[in-house]
């Protein structure tokens, strides 16, 4: 774990105790901090036992603590315990924070910081895979992977200085206020997670920080400069250096995204030219990267090709909860003049609970559907909207979606499970609906990591 003497000495209280909680307080204590934890869970509870305070801190007079650690899950907008920590002059911080308070006692290395409404995770996973077939020591953390201070330190190597690279979410950005990253990226930004801030202003300014974070001289890679994210772009670029704040090429790749199997599609263009921005930042070649993608496999639950039977394809793409990620996907795969006459060949699986009325970026590829699939709360809505434009079977259960696009899809076809919705009316999450889908389709994945690899698991929204 990653331990520090900045924190020897010190209180903190930390609140909740699932992964990235555990993680922040085993490595506190193992610091020499004064630690007080507390879950309403007694399970979570338990490892503590003997070794710290067990108390709530919502019932604690703070005065003297250093700080309040809590989940990136926490909302902030309406969790009582921001303004009890306020009461006493404490910040409420999360694991990111204490990473970033830790890397001064670290030995040299450099921090990736990626953010954005949808591609992070790809982008992220891509450039931690890009560093490891060049044989720099990486470690992959934060929305992703083991919680960091759960991991071990990196020592340098003969090929550079080891690099975290970070996938940080709204909410965990939220959290910090210390984390100067030596290379940042923005995919891209677009409503989500509305319920926890005021407006749309107010979720692109939390997505800034991390920027803002950033020292003048550090670098910084921007997907989409579609507003908001444009306007933070333009910020970052008067602020900085000549070239340390600078827009994705997409252009450079286009000729080559063929070659690359697991990452097709424009969103993906998009997310393979910030990641390579990044890694060339750190001294990664052409030659090298050029080696490696090729060689990128799937994420579980993200465009995940899942099996094929008799010439059709069917891919995994449950991670898609909004509209704005779903559209990507759909625009991942025209019409081909030598398959069925150039026919629109996607069936599209649609539907769970909706965030937003509407297809919303979705709308522009609807030429793209043989037919869409609806399910869950949202299907009717849906199929209100998709109908006009192409044909519609109103399905409610994902697996009567499955057979039924089982049934029609023809050799070629392609059968698309991108929900663009929350899976909280019919699953507890986006992997448990991924999984229900794989099951469905009868074949385990071949193209990617298992859900069992720690690498792939998503800790916070």
């Amino acid at each position: 774990m990653i331990t520090s003497p900045a924190f020897s000495g010190k209180r903190y209280a930390v609140l909740g105790l699932a992964r990235s909680g555990a993680a922040a307080a085993h490595a506190l204590l193992a610091s020499g901090a004064e630690v007080t934890v507390w879950d309403r869970q007694d399970v979570a509870r338990e490892p503590f036992e003997g070794r710290c305070a067990l108390a709530d801190p919502l019932e604690l007079n703070l005065s003297g603590y250093d700080g309040v650690v809590v989940s990136p899950g926490v909302p902030l907008n309406t969790h009582p315990i921001v303004g009890h920590a306020a009461q006493y002059g404490v910040p409420v911080i999360g694991d990111i924070e204490l990473f970033a308070l830790a890397r001064s006692n670290l030995l040299p290395h450099k921090v990736v910081g990626i953010t954005g409404t949808n591609g992070k995770t790809t982008t992220t996973a891509l450039v931690h895979h890009v560093l490891e077939m060049a044989g720099m020591p990486t470690v992959l953390g934060g929305n992703i992977g083991v919680p960091i201070m759960a991991q071990e330190p990196l020592a340098p190597n003969e090929h550079g200085v080891g690099v975290y690279v970070l996938e940080l979410s709204s909410y965990q950005v939220d959290l910090t206020f210390s984390l100067d990253c030596d290379a940042a990226a923005l995919t891209n930004i677009t409503p989500d997670h509305l319920d926890r801030y005021a407006d749309y202003d107010a979720y692109a300014a939390a997505k800034s920080r991390l920027f803002e974070m950033q020292s003048g001289g550090h670098f910084a890679v921007f997907g989409s400069l579609a507003e908001p994210a444009g306007a933070i772009f333009q910020r970052e670029r008067e602020r900085r250096q000549a070239g340390r704040a600078v827009a994705a090429d997409l252009e450079r790749f286009a000729q080559r995204q063929p070659g690359w199997p697991s990452l097709q599609g424009p969103h993906n263009l998009e997310n393979v030219a910030v990641a390579i921005a990044l890694v060339e930042e750190l001294g990664v070649k052409p030659a090298q990267w050029e080696h490696a993608l090729p060689r990128f496999r799937n994420l579980p639950h993200r465009m995940e090709r899942v099996g094929e039977e008799n010439g059709v394809l069917f891919i995994n793409d449950s991670k898609a909860t909004n509209p704005a990620s779903t559209a990507p996907a759909l625009a991942a795969f025209p019409p081909v003049p030598s398959i069925n006459a150039g026919a629109p060949r996607v069936h599209w699986i649609v539907g769970g609970l909706a965030k937003e009325d509407g297809l919303g970026e979705c709308a522009a590829h609807l030429d793209k559907l043989a037919a869409a699939y609806t399910v869950g709360e949202a299907g009717p809505r849906f199929a209100e909207l998709i109908e006009p434009h192409a044909r519609v079977e109103r399905c409610e259960l994902v697996s009567e979606a499955v057979q039924r696009a089982r049934d029609a899809a023809r050799p070629g076809e392609v059968v698309l499970f991108s929900p663009a919705c929350a899976s909280f009316d019919q699953f507890r999450d986006y992997e448990k609906r991924g999984e229900h889908f794989r099951q469905l389709v009868g074949v385990i994945a071949e193209c990617g990591p298992s859900d069992d690899d720690p690498h792939f698991k998503d800790i916070a929204a």
